[in-house]
């Protein structure tokens, strides 16, 4: 990737921001605190359908589950981008969970995981370097597979 900038880097991915997801119930997309920006868990939905439904390792496969936490994380740096004042204003990527509805089985919730973290690592370069949890739950809102939380650094 020949830019600095994240919007050129999604660029070049072929990838865009999506509309900011609206909320499913009595909560915000995002809020600032102290200079961070803190996303609500987001789902790993376009034109507010879900990608996927149902459990890793019990029907959805962990490629397909790492497809939907990269989905995800666009949603929450959409929304996180919403408060920043652009993803160029985003300057580092702080924090991520990701909530992984498992197949009582299924241990590799990190690696659907990865799905968000390598692409926070592609858009941000050495600012995407995060902490993380990966965290297998028995199921998430409108049966997806995967929920993202993001924590990032925006301003100047």
């Amino acid at each position: 990737m020949t830019s600095l900038r994240p919007s050129a880097r999604l660029e070049e991915l072929g990838l865009t921001l999506p509309p900011v997801a609206a909320p499913l119930a009595a909560y915000v997309p995002a809020t600032e605190s102290c200079g961070q920006i803190i996303t609500s868990g987001q789902l790993p939905s376009v034109d507010g359908k879900p990608v996927a439904t149902g459990k890793v390792g019990a029907g959805v496969d962990p490629d397909q589950a790492a497809e939907c936490a990269r989905v995800a994380v666009l949603n929450a740096l959409a929304a996180a981008a919403s408060l920043a004042g652009g993803l160029d204003a985003i300057r580092r990527v702080v924090k991520v969970v990701v909530y992984v509805a498992s197949d009582p089985s299924f241990t590799g919730q990190p690696a659907v995981a990865n799905g968000a973290s390598e692409l926070l690592g592609q858009v941000f370069a050495d600012a995407g370097a995060h902490v993380r949890s990966a965290v297998g739950v028995t199921v998430l809102p409108l049966d997806v597979p995967v929920e993202v939380e993001l924590t990032v650094e925006a301003g100047a």
